[in-house]
């Protein structure tokens, strides 16, 4: 069975930084675009990138641009998200995906999801 699973998250002060693991097993990962997602309460899931099987990440969302860093490592079948520079507004259950195609929007059309990490952060 396909599991992805995330793990990293906690509670970090404004300012601090966090790194995420999505460790991937049940596929062939260096076939499989992965994403990374995030779902804040009473909030629509966003997506803040995809990192193509090359490692090339296409971020989406400009709030974190300059802060999220987004990278995979084929050989430990593991997708990274170095976040610095925490906001409050980061506050959200962090999700990892696998999938094989982009959808219209040119997001990542997930096939698999791991469970999530919640990261908080307080001010």
């Amino acid at each position: 069975q396909v599991q992805l699973v995330e793990s990293g998250g906690g509670l970090v002060q404004a300012g601090g930084s966090l790194r995420l693991s999505c460790a991937a097993s049940g596929l062939t990962f260096s076939n499989y675009l992965m994403g990374w997602f995030r779902q804040a309460p009473g909030k629509e899931r966003e997506s803040l990138a995809v990192i193509s099987g090359s490692g090339i990440p296409t971020v989406y969302l400009d709030s974190v641009k300059d802060r999220f860093t987004f990278s995979r490592d084929d050989a430990k079948s593991t997708v990274y998200l170095q976040m610095n520079s925490l906001k409050p507004e980061d506050t959200a259950d962090y999700y990892c995906a696998a999938g094989r195609a982009y959808r219209a929007n040119g997001r990542l059309a997930a096939d698999y999801w791991g469970q999530g990490t919640q990261v908080t952060v307080s001010s």
